[in-house]
């Protein structure tokens, strides 16, 4: 994935708020609430004026892999034919990273930002439109202990139950932005993250964003 430019947003003016903004994801294969986090309030902020724009209707879950994630957002895939390569759309701006870490990590439907690699992206900036919500997989107690001794880190409690009982993808905590995570349509993720796909990742059959929606509850 790659961006034209990098500079900082201009967002219509949100006020602080103490309840989470639930967004509704209404996709060809069924309805995924999340719920964003008002600590990471670039990251909320920039997705919410994203779906007052409209800017995901009609857009594919263009990057599916099996027990790790389902990403979707790249600006140039609405309509885009199957042979056509994508994950490099984007708005032409980055988002400054908000790793609230070790609070939130990538357990089971976490919402989380996309991003260029270390090597452009120091940073860890985030893509202005891409998006993934994580599927993961399942750890035992003794992979997680080998991967705190390996990269020299310690796991909380609470990210250890979450890996042991409900899956994650714990190789990425703390490199990208966690800024929601799924409250209702695991299933519908579950059915996304199982259909079949090219050798780019792509679905043998798109899957659209049909609409988002700010909701109530």
């Amino acid at each position: 994935m790659m961006f034209v430019s990098v500079f900082m947003l201009s967002l219509y003016p949100i006020h602080a708020q103490e309840t989470e903004t639930l967004v509704l994801i209404d996709t060809d294969m069924g309805k995924i609430k999340v719920k964003l986090f008002n600590d990471t309030p670039l990251h909320r902020d920039n997705f919410i004026k994203n779906v007052k724009e409209k800017r995901y209707e009609g857009l594919l879950f263009h990057r599916i892999i099996k027990q790790f994630m389902v990403q979707g957002g790249d600006i140039n895939s609405k309509d885009a034919p199957i042979e056509q390569h994508l994950g490099d759309g984007d708005a032409g701006y980055t988002i400054p990273a908000e790793i609230v870490y070790p609070r939130y990590f990538h357990k089971r439907g976490a919402l989380c930002a996309a991003r260029t690699g270390d090597d452009i992206n120091p940073e860890k900036a985030s893509s202005a439109t891409q998006f993934y919500i994580v599927t993961g997989k399942f750890y035992t107690e003794m992979e997680l202990d080998k991967m705190e001794k390996e990269n020299g880190i310690t796991l909380t409690p609470e990210q250890k139950e979450a890996y042991m009982l409900e899956g994650g993808a714990p190789h990425l905590d703390g490199n990208y932005t966690v800024f929601g995570e799924v409250v209702k349509g695991m299933k519908v993720v579950d059915k996304i993250q199982f259909v079949e796909t090219n050798e780019d990742d792509r679905p043998l059959k798109n899957i659209k964003i049909k609409t988002m929606t700010i909701v109530d509850k």
